[in-house]
């Protein structure tokens, strides 16, 4: 039993086997928590620790004012802070379900049909992988303006929604599925769509878990739509305002409010990332891809 504990992927109980990987993984937890524990710290900080010299990485004195201020600060301007905080959660939503259904179709056409210019199509996407946003930011504006969304709540959504590493990961974990499951699916009289959703879809869930974590944070701190698409106020995102919010306040103020403003947009992100990684996890062990 002993040397069994040594050998499980995830044992209930601590084996002396173990240590040599807590030896390494704690240090490094603790290495890689720190950049959330100075965003936290740094949002409680009084702007007498915030401009202290040589800096201090804990909060001494925590204090809710750059909090006050930054929604004395949002109170202030023309469009309340709520909606663009509205915009946000629908575009997000909208951007992730439509994302997941978008990459679970392409990653079970590329990886279980047949037809022409399959592989052509894969290296294509695998191509893309090797360009970051920046490089696209003049092909993406001439496919929305040459599609009349300038100024419209769809040009926060369609440009994001294909992401070629989240198709392909989905198109590696559907290769996995095994095509006689598919073939025995169909031979039941399933259809495509049936077994996209209820035989690939749970099997894969791992993979379209970690498509929505990418999406979230992508989407989610995105600015770009409502700085160059849209002219409209009331149709801009919230991460867009605050970084507005933070930029146009001037003086000492403006970096407590910043210090603020970062973990608002922060908290989000690592509560997402928290819950659906342990969705993947728990998922991964028992989806029962080999």
């Amino acid at each position: 039993m002993a040397s069994f504990l040594g050998t499980q992927i995830n044992p209930k109980s601590f084996h002396r086997s173990q240590f040599k990987f807590y030896a390494l993984l704690v240090p490094l937890s603790i290495f890689m928590i720190l950049p959330v524990i100075y965003v936290v710290s740094q949002a409680f900080k009084p702007l007498s620790e915030l401009f202290l010299f040589p800096p201090r990485f804990f909060v001494e004195n925590p204090t809710l004012e750059n909090f006050a201020r930054l929604f004395r600060t949002a109170s202030g301007t023309g469009v309340p802070m709520t909606r663009y905080l509205f915009n946000s959660i629908i575009i997000t939503t909208l951007t992730i379900f439509l994302t997941i259904l978008i990459t679970l179709m392409t990653g079970y056409a590329l990886s279980k049909k047949r037809f022409k210019a399959k592989k052509a199509l894969f290296s294509i996407n695998q191509t893309a992988l090797m360009f970051v946003a920046t490089a696209v930011a003049i092909p993406r504006y001439i496919v929305v303006t040459g599609l009349g969304l300038s100024n419209n709540f769809f040009a926060h959504i369609i440009p994001y929604l294909a992401m070629p590493v989240g198709l392909f990961l989905v198109k590696q974990f559907i290769d996995q599925v095994p095509d006689e499951l598919i073939e025995a699916a169909k031979i039941d009289g399933a259809n495509d769509w049936h077994i996209l959703t209820k035989i690939v879809g749970p099997l894969v869930k791992p993979a379209l878990a970690t498509v929505a974590i990418l999406s979230f944070q992508f989407i989610w701190n995105s600015t770009e739509s409502s700085a160059i698409y849209i002219i409209d106020e009331t149709k801009k995102t919230f991460a867009f305002y605050m970084a507005t919010l933070t930029s146009s306040t001037a003086g000492p103020a403006g970096v407590g409010i910043s210090a603020a403003a970062g973990l608002v947009m922060f908290l989000p992100n690592l509560i997402i990332f928290v819950v659906m990684q342990s969705n993947v996890m728990d998922t991964m062990s028992h989806s029962g891809i080999k």
